[in-house]
């Protein structure tokens, strides 16, 4: 059963000989129902506090949860950029290795052309010298031939001289 403070204030004791002094009865009566007054306002003020307090912290509890989630997005998408950016800086190292690797080639192949360029023009080099030298050569043989001639026709004419003054 609720006591209430009208209760403590209304309840009337039944008097007997040699009884209470009913005045300090009532005045006694009338202080406890004071004080129980106070009390149950207390209480109800303390009640709806803390019903104040559970929302408050409900609403808390609430918000921790959606930062909870918050963070767990967070850090997914974190993972995932990261994962984005390591296949990204893949992809770009794949192709930095393939333009290396074309440009490698490019050079060999140069390399190679420079080779083979290198030794035409030595073989045309050759080629000349030997056709330089077969010309030198063709040459001198026709001074010779020319020479030989020549001293031929001075014997010759020295003869012809000799044999003019003989005459």
């Amino acid at each position: 059963m609720k006591t209430t403070p009208l209760d403590i204030q209304q309840q009337k004791f039944k008097v007997r000989f040699r009884g209470f002094d009913i005045q300090e009865v009532d005045r006694f009566l009338e202080q406890i129902a004071e004080a129980f007054e106070l009390l149950q306002r207390e209480n109800e003020i303390a009640l709806e506090e803390i019903r104040r307090i559970k929302l408050e912290s409900q609403g808390y509890r609430e918000r921790e949860e959606t930062f909870k989630r918050a963070m767990l997005n967070s850090q997914k998408v974190m993972d995932q950029m990261k994962t984005n950016a390591q296949k990204s800086a893949e992809l770009i190292i794949a192709g930095a290795e393939v333009n290396a690797e074309k440009i490698l080639n490019k050079a060999h192949n140069r390399l190679a052309q420079l080779h083979e360029d290198i030794a035409e023009l030595k073989r045309q080099r050759m080629q000349i010298e030997i056709q330089i030298r077969s010309v030198i050569e063709t040459h001198t043989k026709l001074l010779d031939i020319g020479k030989e001639g020549m001293q031929a026709m001075d014997d010759e004419d020295s003869k012809l001289k000799l044999l003019k003054q003989k005459t």
